[in-house]
C-alpha cells in the first residue's frame, strides 16, 4: 500500500477515536455536572413535609407489586416477608410463578397456608395458560396472590400482572429484590408531585445487598460486598444510578426503568399493550413504547426517578452468571434501538430523539463495538510498525485518567448524599476497584457485549440464561 495513503488512513482513524473520546468526555462530564443539580434540587424539595401521612390518606391510590418467579425456592419467603412489610395500605402483592421447576410454589403454599381460588379469566388471554390462583386462609396474608402460570417468560409473567390486577398502578420488581419500608410511600409522592404533566412511570436506584444482613425480610445491616466481582457492580451500579439516570431525569429523557424497580400507570401501560415478550430487554422497550405513545398523543407527561436507596439486590458472583446477564442486556438493547430505530435523530421526539437515543446508540451500543476492534487494530498496528506511540499512550491515559475521576466523583457524591458505607475502608476499597476495574472488571464487560451483540446480528438462539441465588445473609 502506498505509504502516503497509508498515512490518511491512519491520520482519519486517529481524528475518528480521539472525536469520539472529546464527545464522551463533554456528555459524562454534561452528566455529572446534571445529576448534581438534580440530586441537590431532589434533597430540598424533600427536605419537607411528611410522607407517612399518604399512607392514611383515604385519597392514596391503589398499587400493585408483580413479582414473576422462576426457580426462586430458594429465597421467595423471605422475598415475600419483605413485601408485606410495607409501610402502605391500599397494595396488592401478586406473586407471579412463571412455570418454576423446583419448590417455589410448594414453599409459597406451606409459608402463608394458600389455597386456590375460582376466578374467571378472559377467554380471550393472550398471555401463557394460568394453571390456578392463590389466596391465604390468614387475614395477616389478605395483601398476598399468588398466580401460578406455565413459563413464557419475565414479560408473560409481567403481563398476566398487569391483566389481573384492578389497581391504578402497578409496579414490575423482580423477586429477589427487598424493597425498604417506605418505598411505596415515595413512589405515590412522585406519581402526585406533578400538577402539569402525567407522570406515567416511576423508576429508582438499584442498590447490591450482597453481604449485607437481611433478617425478617428487613435490611439490618448494610455492608460491602465480600465478592470482588460484586464490589465492582457495586461501583458501576453508584455510576451508573447516581450520576447517569439522575442526569437523565433531570432533563425529562429517561429512556430506561430498571426490571428490579419500575412503577407505572396501568393505564398507559396497558395501551401500549404492556412488555413485549418478544425481546429479552422489556424494561427498556416498555418505556419506549410508553413515551411514544404519549409523544405522539402531544399530551404533557414525564418519568419521574428516585435516587433514594429504596431497592436492594443480588447481583451474580460467578463470571459466567454475570457474561450472560451483560450478553442478554446487549442483545435487548440492540432489539429495542433497532424497533425504535426512526427516533434516531428525530426532532419530532425533541430531547429523546436528539440526545437520549444518540446516547444508546453511540455509548451503550457502538462503543463496546469500537473498544473490541481497538485493541485488535492496536495490535495489528504494533505488528506492521505503525503505531503511533505518542497518541496511543496520550490518549489511553487521558481515558484511564478521566473514568477514574468519573468514578471517584460517582464514589464521594453518594457517601455525601446517603453515605451508605460508613467505614473508610470500604470507601478506599471501592477507589481501588475504580484504579483496578478498566483492567480487570471492564474488558468484561465489553466481551459480554460483543457476545451479546454477536448472537443477535448472527441469529444464534439464545434465551435468558439462568442466574443461581445465593441468598441474603442472615443475623447469626
Amino acid at each position: 500500500m502506498d505509504s502516503g495513503l497509508l498515512h490518511i488512513i491512519l491520520e482519519y482513524i486517529n481524528i475518528v477515536f480521539l472525536t469520539f473520546t472529546v464527545v464522551l468526555f463533554s456528555m459524562f462530564t454534561a452528566m455529572g455536572y446534571l445529576s448534581t443539580r438534580n440530586s441537590i434540587h431532589y434533597r430540598n424539595k424533600n427536605s419537607f413535609g411528611d410522607i407517612s401521612k399518604i399512607m392514611a390518606s383515604p385519597l392514596a391510590p391503589s398499587i400493585t407489586i408483580i413479582a414473576p418467579a422462576y426457580n426462586e425456592g430458594m429465597t421467595i419467603v423471605e422475598n415475600i416477608r419483605s413485601l408485606l412489610s410495607l409501610r402502605y395500605v391500599n397494595y396488592e402483592v401478586m406473586v407471579v410463578n412463571d412455570g418454576s421447576k423446583d419448590d417455589t410454589l410448594e414453599k409459597m403454599i406451606a409459608a402463608y397456608d394458600l389455597v386456590k381460588i375460582e376466578q374467571e379469566i378472559d377467554p380471550n388471554w393472550r398471555s401463557k395458560p394460568i394453571r390456578g390462583i392463590y389466596k391465604s386462609k390468614h387475614r395477616s396474608f389478605s395483601k398476598l396472590t399468588v398466580i401460578d402460570k406455565e413459563n413464557g417468560g419475565k414479560s408473560d409473567a409481567l403481563n398476566t400482572g398487569m391483566a389481573l390486577s384492578n389497581n391504578k398502578y402497578v409496579g414490575c420488581i423482580d423477586v429477589d429484590c427487598l424493597l425498604l419500608p417506605d418505598a411505596l410511600l415515595h413512589v405515590v409522592k412522585s406519581f402526585y408531585q406533578r400538577s402539569k404533566k402525567r407522570v406515567i412511570a416511576v423508576g429508582g436506584v438499584i442498590r447490591i445487598a450482597n453481604s449485607c444482613i437481611i433478617q425478617g425480610g428487613q435490611l439490618e445491616e448494610i455492608r460491602l460486598p465480600k465478592n470482588w466481582l460484586a464490589k465492582f457492580q457495586l461501583l458501576e451500579y453508584t455510576r451508573s444510578f447516581i450520576l447517569g439516570r439522575m442526569a437523565w431525569g433531570r432533563i425529562d429523557s429517561l429512556l430506561i426503568i430498571s426490571g428490579a424497580f419500575g412503577f407505572f400507570d396501568r393505564e398507559i401501560a396497558l395501551a401500549v399493550g404492556g412488555y413485549d415478550t418478544n425481546t429479552v430487554g422489556e424494561d427498556m422497550e416498555i418505556v419506549f413504547k410508553m413515551r411514544r405513545y404519549m409523544h405522539e398523543r402531544k399530551e404533557p407527561y414525564t418519568v419521574e426517578y428516585i435516587p433514594d436507596p429504596l431497592c436492594w439486590t443480588e447481583v451474580p458472583e460467578d463470571t459466567k452468571i454475570l457474561i450472560n446477564q451483560r450478553d442478554r442486556w446487549a442483545r435487548g438493547n440492540l432489539e429495542t434501538l433497532y424497533k425504535h430505530k426512526d427516533m434516531f435523530f428525530n426532532p419530532k421526539f425533541g430531547r429523546l430523539g436528539m440526545l437520549s437515543y444518540p446516547y444508546w446508540f453511540f455509548y451503550e451500543w457502538l462503543a463496546p463495538i469500537l473498544e473490541f476492534f481497538g485493541f485488535f487494530s492496536i495490535i495489528l498496528f504494533y505488528y506492521l510498525g505503525i503505531l503511533n506511540w505518542e497518541f496511543f499512550l496520550a490518549i489511553t491515559a487521558t481515558v484511564y485518567m478521566f473514568s477514574i475521576m468519573f468514578s471517584f466523583y460517582a464514589i464521594l457524591w453518594d457517601v455525601y448524599s446517603y453515605n451508605e458505607y460508613k467505614k473508610t475502608k470500604d470507601i478506599l476499597t471501592l477507589m481501588l476497584c475504580a484504579l483496578i476495574e478498566p483492567f480487570v472488571f471492564h474488558p468484561i464487560v465489553v466481551w459480554s457485549a460483543i457476545r451479546g451483540n454477536y448472537k443477535k446480528l448472527f441469529k444464534v438462539k439464545s434465551g435468558w440464561g439462568s442466574q443461581v441465588r445465593k441468598g441474603f445473609a442472615k443475623a447469626s
